[in-house]
C-alpha cells in the first residue's frame, strides 16, 4: 500500500512538471511540428523503401507485388561481382579522401585568418567575396567551370602564357580530380568559415589579455588558446563529414565528367543514377536501392569510428 502510495504522489508530480512546462513552452513545441512533420514524411517515411533492395522489384507490381530475392543477398552480390565495383569504390574513396585532406582544414584556416584581421572594412569584404560562390547554382557553377577549362579557356591561356599547352583540362582524365576538388573548396569555403568564425566569438577574450600581459605573440595565442577552442567544434564537424564518406555528389560529377573521364570520374552515386535512368534498357530498381543501402552502411560504420576515436583522444563527440 506504501508503495502505491509513493507511486501515485510521484506521477502527480511528474503530471504537474509536465502541465508546468508546457505552459511555458507550448509555442516552442508548436515550432517542433513543422520539423517532426517534415522528417516523418521525407526522412522515416521513404526508409520503407529499402525492402526493394531485397526484392525482385518491378514497377507495375509495386513494392508489395514484387517478390523476394532469392538468395535475400542477391543484388548486393550483384554489386561487389559487378566489373564496375572496383572503380567506382576506389574512385569515391578518392575523390572523397583529397576533398577531406584539403577541403576540411580550408574553412578553418580562412576563419583563423579572418579572425586575425582588425580592418573592420577589410574583413567584411573578405567574408563577402568568400560567401558569393556559396550562392551560385551548382548548374551555373559548372558551366563556368567547363568554359574556363575549355582548350581556349582562361586555364588554358594562363598556362600558355607560363610556357605551357594549351588544353580541355576536364578532358584529361590527369586534371579532373584537382578541378574537381578545387571548385568545391572555392564555393563551399566562405560558407563554411561561418560555423568557426561563430565558435572564435564564443572563446573567453581574457585568455588573450592573460597571454599578452604574459608576452605571447599573436601566432602562440592562436596556437595554444584560439586552436583549442575550436577543437570540439573541429572535431564534431570532422566527425560528421567522415559520416558522409561515401556520399560524392552526383550531380556536379554529372555535370564535369565525360567519356573521356570516366575512369577517374565515376564514382558510386553517378553508376546509381545510371542504374536507375539507363540511357537503354530496364531501370534496375532493386540493385541501385542495393547499393544506397550498402553506401549509408559504410557511412556509418566510419561514422560511429570517428566518433569513438574523438571521444577517446579528444573527449568530444556527437554521442
Amino acid at each position: 500500500m506504501k508503495a502505491d502510495s509513493v507511486n501515485k504522489k510521484n506521477s502527480q508530480v511528474l503530471g504537474k512538471r509536465l502541465v508546468r512546462d508546457w505552459n511555458l513552452n507550448k509555442w516552442k513545441y508548436a515550432m517542433i511540428v513543422p520539423v517532426l512533420i517534415y522528417l516523418a514524411f521525407f526522412c522515416y517515411k521513404p526508409m520503407y523503401g529499402l525492402i526493394v533492395a531485397f526484392k525482385d522489384y518491378k514497377l507495375t507490381r509495386g513494392i508489395g507485388g514484387s517478390g523476394w530475392a532469392d538468395p535475400w543477398y542477391k543484388w548486393f552480390a550483384s554489386f561487389v561481382s559487378d566489373p564496375y565495383f572496383p572503380r567506382v569504390l576506389k574512385n569515391t574513396f578518392l575523390i572523397s579522401a583529397l576533398t577531406i585532406l584539403f577541403g576540411f582544414p580550408a574553412p578553418i584556416l580562412l576563419a583563423l585568418l579572418i579572425n586575425e584581421v582588425r580592418n573592420g572594412i577589410f574583413k567584411r569584404m573578405v567574408q563577402t567575396i568568400t560567401y558569393m560562390p556559396y550562392f551560385i547554382s551548382l548548374v551555373v557553377m559548372c558551366g563556368i567551370i567547363n568554359v574556363f577549362c575549355k582548350q581556349d579557356g582562361l586555364f588554358s591561356q594562363i598556362a600558355v602564357l607560363f610556357g605551357g599547352a594549351a588544353q580541355n583540362y576536364l578532358a584529361n582524365p590527369k586534371y579532373f580530380r584537382t578541378v574537381y576538388v578545387l571548385s568545391d573548396i572555392w564555393q563551399k569555403i566562405g560558407w563554411d568559415s561561418i560555423i568557426y568564425l561563430a565558435a572564435l566569438a564564443g572563446i573567453d577574450q581574457e585568455q588573450y589579455e592573460a597571454a599578452r600581459v604574459d608576452g605571447a605573440n599573436r601566432f602562440r595565442q592562436m596556437v595554444y588558446i584560439t586552436l583549442p577552442g575550436l577543437m570540439p567544434t573541429i572535431m564534431i564537424l570532422f566527425i560528421l563529414r567522415m559520416g558522409n564518406i561515401l556520399n560524392v555528389g552526383y550531380e556536379k560529377i554529372l555535370l564535369l565528367y565525360n567519356a573521356s573521364t570516366y575512369e577517374v570520374a565515376d564514382v558510386i552515386s553517378t553508376y546509381t543514377y545510371r542504374l536507375s535512368f539507363p540511357a537503354s534498357g530496364t531501370p534496375m530498381y532493386s540493385k541501385s536501392t542495393a547499393i544506397g543501402l550498402f553506401n549509408t552502411l559504410v557511412n556509418v560504420f566510419f561514422l560511429l569510428v570517428t566518433n569513438a576515436i574523438s571521444k577517446k583522444s579528444t573527449k568530444s563527440g556527437l554521442f
